[in-house]
């Protein structure tokens, strides 16, 4: 159970790292503009799908008890899954990639500057 609960958070938080989390300054005076939780988007447990956990219980001979860490393995693997299938959802449009976060306005910017770009060539032609 502990396992799956480090899964699930760290999937969270890769989930949070590639969509929602941002720091953003105010151009001309350099103030940092989501200085608290109230502008600093992150993940809640209603964001997220339900999610089943599989693992492979295999002990270490190195301790005693046998335990290993999990750390936060579930963020590597959720980071580029998340992207890859925005990705995916884009190419038809052309879209190759996007810079972190991919942020909502990100994806609808893309969005624009590939059918813009797609409606100037065929008027040019």
């Amino acid at each position: 159970m502990l396992l799956e609960g480090q899964v699930h958070g760290s999937v969270a938080q890769g989930v949070g790292q590639i969509l929602m989390e941002q720091v953003v300054f105010d151009v001309e005076s350099a103030q940092l503009l989501t200085a608290s939780l109230m502008d600093y988007a992150l993940p809640r447990a209603d964001n997220l799908c339900n999610l089943r956990v599989d693992s492979l219980c295999v002990p270490t001979k190195l301790n005693p008890l046998g335990a290993k860490g999990a750390g936060e393995a579930g963020t590597i693997g959720s980071l580029a899954a998340v992207v890859n299938a925005i990705i995916d959802a884009l190419s038809p449009l052309g879209v190759r990639e996007l810079d972190m976060s991919v942020t909502s306005e990100r994806v609808w910017r893309a969005i624009r500057r590939k059918t813009e770009s797609l409606r100037g060539s065929t008027q040019g032609a």
